[in-house]
């Protein structure tokens, strides 16, 4: 499920360590899961509904479902946190009636996509992940910008309000592509890439979760270049981290 869904977390969780690699995909497909919540759905009080029953899973519910069965046994036996997962449902939450403020915009792409990479850390054995929030949460303003036109044809706009009308626009002209928004865009490009410039040490058996950094980077030098490059092309960009591109520490 998470190769067709999230192939570029499919792709990074396979440097994980393979005792640690199942545990991943659950939390992946997890936060594909979140994410549907509002994408398949027009009013976002039903998002929120589907999101309140992810949290009763994270609870305790036992649930005969694909993922949630799964999430369910990792939270019993340790593999995946509770806490996380809850704090990725509450940056879901943000994300049902969009942004108003960048602030607001900012605070949902760390405990959204942030959120994501800190518990993929955990999930990896790191003692504080807490430090890959940063570059987690660039990845995520990635692919939002990646996205605009697609949630536009959903009905939705998640860049931020006050940006917007700093620039004279609104949702509502980015949903009808009346406007490209390539100023805000830059704007929260750049503001991502200041993210990327962070220094993080990741031990190298955890660092499977820090390798999504690597396609953000990418991402947000070349952001009009199409996502169709090949699958062996893709592990080659990936692997180029393990070769430098991020700085780790600890055992090899």
């Amino acid at each position: 499920m998470v190769r067709r869904v999230d192939p570029d977390r499919y792709l990074t969780a396979l440097f994980a360590p393979p005792a640690r690699r199942e545990a991943l995909f659950t939390l992946y497909a997890f936060n594909h899961e979140l994410a549907r919540a509002r994408e398949v759905v027009r009013e976002p009080f039903a998002a929120l509904i589907r999101l309140q029953w992810w949290r009763e899973v994270i609870e305790g519910a036992h649930r005969a479902h694909e993922v949630a069965g799964p999430v369910a046994a990792a939270l019993d036996d340790g593999s995946l946190n509770a806490t996380d997962l809850e704090a990725m449902i509450v940056a879901r939450e943000m994300e049902a009636d969009g942004f108003d403020t960048l602030s607001e915009f900012e605070t949902y792409a760390m405990g959204a996509a942030g959120g994501v990479m800190v518990a993929a850390g955990r999930t990896l054995g790191m003692d504080a992940p807490e430090p890959l929030r940063r570059w987690g949460a660039a990845y995520g303003v990635a692919g939002i910008l990646r996205s605009v036109a697609a949630h536009a044809r959903q009905g939705r706009c998640l860049l931020p309000l006050d940006l917007l009308h700093k620039h004279g626009s609104n949702h509502g002209a980015v949903i009808a592509m009346l406007d490209p928004a390539d100023q805000v865009k830059e704007q929260l490009r750049s503001t991502a890439r200041s993210w990327l410039g962070e220094v993080v040490p990741v031990p190298r058996f955890a660092i499977a979760a820090a390798l999504p950094v690597i396609i953000a980077r990418q991402d947000l030098r070349r952001p009009d270049a199409p996502r169709t490059r090949p699958l062996w092309d893709k592990i080659l960009v990936i692997a180029s981290g393990l070769a430098g591109t991020i700085r780790t520490k600890g055992p090899e």
